[in-house]
């Protein structure tokens, strides 16, 4: 259950007032939460390549060098997508005999050789690209949504969206999506869901059912029937009797998106938001649920990617790892059955093609500070709404590698401190924390230690060829597969391919 943009702030479980999530919290409390788990990186796109592939965006291609150190995903002017010469999840489970299906949104390319029966997945209902719209289908067409590998309608269209009302049956289907997966597929043999809604990215929406609902406005209804969603799946697995031999994973592509203001959620303590590489950007909500196996309400402090989940999942499932390439997740099926094992390990914090920051144990590391872009400012966005820190949300690339800002991100979740290495109340601090650590569950390291981890890193990394930086008018979804039979086929314009701008 891969959620969008939303916020580890946005359960009830991490403490958001209004507790609109009780079926999520529910999964929660009889499954085992990790309140340290990582994106890839801190936008769609990159971070669901990352999940599916156990790579970094920088190995799979993930990433632009148009210009250092921004985002870049899949608008529909994308020329890239996921490589033929990456490993998917489902395509590695296919070595087990399971049927992989995706509800929901793709966003790792919109061209046919892009698309997820391409790249393992048996089936597919949902949409290669975010909902955006209405589009006029002159200078951009409406987005398509796909049944397996041919459109069947566009977003407000035959998908209808009413932005200025928030309402939209989709989340509906995709629940229901679901549900018929799991009865259809329960009885034959292994299957993988990935389950991937898209309404509570802004534009929010929710059906009738939910539309007014949430104290939270339009993002608290999409909240609430995403909740409801979580509900439904648990009990299709009930109905089956497979709950007991299924597991659950509950997280979000990102943090939540403060820019969209009423229309973002909430991560909690965090600093700042999708986008950047403060805790807001890439700390997410983390939720396993698998009855007989996961001891109910257990916590692990074990620090995961969801590059983990790759690897995890080929543990569980007695999949071969492929040999041939640079995988960034650790298997870590023990850490799930012994919550209070925990592997000291390293995790690269990119943004683009910029390394940012490093977490190990409880210490977090900035090389690299930037929150919101000084033109990005002047139209009223802000990716840190109130939260401005010193020398920290620098609206420029800020280059601290001569003196990086460190964190303690466990004592101090927020980051809203960092402490000056030349200073006394630093050492006095790391020292005590050191002592702490030592006296608990971690055994902790200096600041040059985690400077050697970059080192080392950088030395032996190899980036992938990028996918994302060369954008075209003419790719868009003027004529997906499938256009002819509903008589929706577009004319595109001239091809003319150009270096995609990234502004964030």
């Amino acid at each position: 259950m891969f959620m969008d943009d939303m916020g580890w702030g946005d359960l009830g479980w991490n403490g958001e007032p209004s507790r609109e999530t009780p079926n999520i919290d529910r999964l929660a409390a009889e499954g085992l939460t990790i309140p340290h788990i990582y994106n890839a990186a801190p936008i769609c796109s990159p971070s669901r390549a990352a999940l599916l592939t156990g790579r970094l965006p920088i190995r799979n291609g993930f990433y632009s060098n148009n210009t250092h150190g921004m985002n870049a995903y899949t608008p529909q002017e994308i020329m890239g997508g996921i490589s033929d010469d990456e490993i998917l999840l489902p395509e590695l489970l296919a070595s087990r005999n399971y049927t992989s299906g995706l509800i929901g949104k793709w966003h790792l390319g919109h061209q046919p050789q892009f698309l997820p029966l391409k790249h393992g997945f048996h089936s597919w209902f949902g949409s290669p690209n975010c909902h955006f719209g209405p589009y006029a289908g002159i200078n951009r067409p409406n987005i398509p949504v796909y049944r397996d590998d041919h459109m069947v309608g566009r977003y407000f269209q035959e998908f209808p969206i009413d932005k200025a009302a928030g309402l939209s049956n989709m989340t509906q289907l995709y629940i229901e999506e679901a549900v018929n997966f799991i009865h259809r597929e329960a009885s034959k043999g292994p299957f993988f869901l990935l389950w991937a809604p898209d309404s509570i990215h802004a534009p929010t929406y929710s059906s009738h059912l939910f539309r007014g609902t949430s104290r939270r406005g339009s993002f608290g209804d999409a909240v609430r029937e995403t909740d409801a969603g979580v509900a439904a799946i648990v009990e299709a697995l009930k109905a089956e009797g497979v709950e007991n031999n299924t597991l659950v994973v509950f997280s979000s592509d990102n943090g939540a998106a403060l820019v969209s203001k009423q229309e973002g959620g909430s991560n909690g303590p965090f600093l700042c938001g999708k986008q950047t590489t403060f805790e807001g950007g890439m700390r997410a909500p983390g939720i396993f649920w698998w009855p007989s196996v996961i001891t109910p309400g257990s916590v692990s402090y074990q620090v995961w990617t969801h590059m983990d989940l790759f690897s995890t999942v080929a543990q569980l499932a007695g999949a071969d790892l492929p040999r041939d390439r640079t995988l960034d997740g650790l298997p870590l099926a023990n850490s799930l059955l012994h919550p209070s094992l925990q592997i000291l390990r390293p995790v690269f914090l990119y943004r683009g093609d910029r390394l940012m920051a490093v977490r190990q144990g409880s210490y977090k590391m900035h090389l690299w500070t930037f929150s919101t872009p000084t033109a990005e400012l002047e139209t009223g966005i802000n990716y840190c709404p109130g939260q401005e820190v010193h020398n920290v949300t620098t609206p420029t690339p800020t280059n601290h590698t001569a003196q990086p800002i460190l964190f303690n991100v466990e004592v101090d979740p927020g980051e809203k401190y960092p402490l000056s290495p030349s200073s006394s109340e630093y050492k006095k601090q790391v020292a005590q924390l050191t002592a702490i650590i030592l006296s608990s569950r971690y055994t902790d390291f200096s600041e040059s230690e985690l400077q050697q981890v970059v080192e080392e890193h950088l030395a032996s990394l190899t980036p992938g060829e990028p996918v994302l930086n060369w954008c075209d008018s003419a790719v868009m979804n003027w004529a997906p597969p499938g256009c002819e039979a509903l008589n929706d086929c577009l004319t595109p314009p001239k091809s003319n391919p150009y270096l995609c701008v990234w502004p964030h």
